[in-house]
């Protein structure tokens, strides 16, 4: 189960970054939010901030990679994906 965690936690900071390299204004709240949940999550190892705000991340991501699709990579929606996936199936 700590791997898991840990995996979503990678996927989470690689969301971020990406959303950082978008360089919007409307992202502002999820990248803080995101950064807060990570800061959190290294205090105290409880995933649900991570798990609620990679799950806004991971649509954040999907959109803007719809409208651009060269600004976000495969890779990271699909391994923040597959953390998602992960804790919900435990």
């Amino acid at each position: 189960m700590v791997q898991v965690h840990e995996n979503l936690k990678k996927s989470c900071q690689d969301a971020l970054q990406a959303l950082q390299k978008l360089n919007k204004e409307e992202y502002k709240d999820i990248l803080s939010k995101l950064e807060w949940c990570l800061g959190s999550y290294e205090h105290d190892h409880n995933p649900k901030g991570l798990f609620e705000y990679g799950i806004k991340s991971l649509d954040i991501l999907k959109n803007a990679k719809a409208r651009q699709p060269k600004l976000v990579t495969k890779k990271v929606i699909d391994n923040l994906e597959k953390s998602i996936l992960s804790i919900s199936e435990n």
